[in-house]
């Protein structure tokens, strides 16, 4: 005879089996009914959906008999089925703010734009909602966007919208020269490429509108911004205009570390187009390493340039005399360069360009390479302590997209001053990846602000004589 509960459990086993035979019913109802109505060209797509269907109905009854909760199940179920059933989006519906990268944010809008920087706000009158950014490529690193100021993006108010001081046909763009600006690595990377990105569609037809707005920054790149705009730079955070536009952009576009990625521009443009655009903001000569056609002139010989450091920021050639005579030794015309926040850049600009092979520690300095010739060589010395991943996120790998060649050096623990600073058994010479895992400011302060180097001329010269067979001058010139 049976108990009580098995009855019970009997019921609820019947019930399940009930419901899910209505639940395949009804499928096949649903299919029935597409299969009469729907155009013949959907009916295999349609067949598709109805065989998903079931399987979600399926997933859902396995549920019920796990002990699941049949309401959860079926949720689950119809959102896997939106899932499959959602269309691409259309990018003509894309939202105001979106993601263009792991570290960027982009908005966009079109119709009564009216821009009021002191309190960091742009109406437009197409809006249905607030939309917040912080217009730097470096949304990840909560420190950088410390120092970058908020923008709301807002819809424009029937009766009391600002009335327009300034009216400009240009699209007016939002960035921020907060964050890590004044580093030259950070300069390109978070700001002047991602602009070159976002602009060059325009074809000049924008007006920057600089947030947190630095006059010594603008004024050593402003060769490059008046490249990419027939307007003036505005200093938006200090403006008391309102000015008017039809169209804006808040926020420009990271691709990749010094680049642009040509398969998401919108005509295929390149880092080898944004390279031009800098030779034609600085006036540089050479856009390929070719030697002088003159065979008396001294530029007929490849010229290589030392990027200097003093030893007090660390990471520092201490026998720099030595490299340039080495160098010299093979056939090149030296230079030595140190650049800083007061160089010309326009100078030091031409002066890289007229060079054939760039050899510096990892630093912001070898950002220099976006001014080499196509053709050129850039050896990177990297430090010693475990860096070589460091070394080819920042320059190896974007050293392809600017068509030059790539060569790398890697410090020894006896070429290292850190030989000299800790015993021979200490975790910094011994164990780096202890160093590491003890998170960025150790390894930065360990590994690149304390240490020097004294490469082996005899390694390094290997080096350069590699540099020298990719170059296209002659050994005997």
């Amino acid at each position: 005879m049976k108990t009580r509960s098995s009855a019970r459990g009997e019921h609820r086993r019947l019930g399940n089996v009930a419901l899910l035979a209505l639940m395949l019913c009804s499928v096949v109802a649903l299919s029935l009914i597409r299969g009469r109505f729907a155009p013949i060209v959907n009916s295999a797509g349609d067949a598709i959906k109805s065989e998903e269907a079931a399987a979600a109905v399926s997933k859902a009854a396995v549920n019920i008999d796990t002990g699941d909760s049949a309401d959860e199940a079926a949720a689950e179920a119809a959102a896997e089925e939106k899932d499959k059933e959602e269309p691409e989006p259309n990018p003509a519906a894309k939202p105001v703010c979106y993601e263009t990268s792991r570290r960027s944010d982009t908005c966009e809008a079109a119709g009564d734009v009216r821009v009021m920087g002191s309190s960091q706000t742009v109406y437009v009158d197409t809006l249905d909602r607030e939309w917040k950014t912080k217009p730097y490529c470096r949304k990840h690193d909560n420190f950088a966007l410390s120092h970058v100021k908020e923008w709301t993006l807002k819809p424009l108010p029937s009766g009391a919208a600002p009335r327009c001081t300034v009216n400009s046909s240009a699209t007016a763009f939002v960035l921020s020269t907060g964050g890590f600006t004044g580093n030259p690595f950070h300069d390109y990377t978070d700001v002047l490429i991602p602009v070159f990105i976002t602009a060059h569609p325009l074809g000049g037809e924008v007006q920057f509108l600089v947030s947190s707005y630095k006059s010594w920054w603008v004024n050593r790149y402003i060769q490059i911004f008046q490249q990419m705009s027939r307007h003036e730079v505005v200093d938006i955070d200090a403006d008391d205009e309102v000015r008017c536009y039809r169209n804006v952009v808040v926020g420009p576009t990271f691709h990749r570390e010094l680049g642009v990625d040509a398969s998401k521009t919108p005509s295929g443009y390149s880092t080898a187009d944004f390279r031009k655009m800098l030779r034609d903001a600085f006036g540089l000569e050479r856009a390929t390493a070719t030697p002088s056609g003159d065979q008396w002139d001294i530029r007929r010989r490849p010229r290589l340039l030392i990027i200097s450091r003093r030893p007090s920021r660390g990471r520092a050639f201490m026998n720099e005399r030595a490299m340039a005579d080495m160098a010299a030794s093979l056939g090149f015309d030296v230079r030595i360069g140190e650049p800083d926040t007061s160089t010309d850049t326009s100078k030091f600009a031409r002066l890289v360009n007229s060079c054939d092979v760039m050899v510096g520690v990892h630093g912001a300095g070898l950002t220099n390479m976006v001014f080499l010739p196509a053709g050129a060589v850039v050896v990177q010395v990297v430090p010693y302590g475990r860096l070589e991943w460091l070394a080819r996120n920042t320059f190896a790998e974007p050293s392809a997209g600017m068509e030059v060649h790539y060569l790398e050096y890697a410090v020894q623990l006896d070429e290292t001053t850190l030989s000299e600073q800790y015993p021979s058994d200490h975790p910094v010479l011994r164990d780096p990846m202890a160093i590491h895992k003890q998170g960025w400011n150790a390894l930065k302060t360990t590994y690149l602000d304390k240490q020097n180097v004294r490469p082996h001329l005899g390694r390094l010269k290997n080096t350069f004589l590699q540099a020298l067979k990719m170059l296209p001058h002659g050994r005997d010139d």
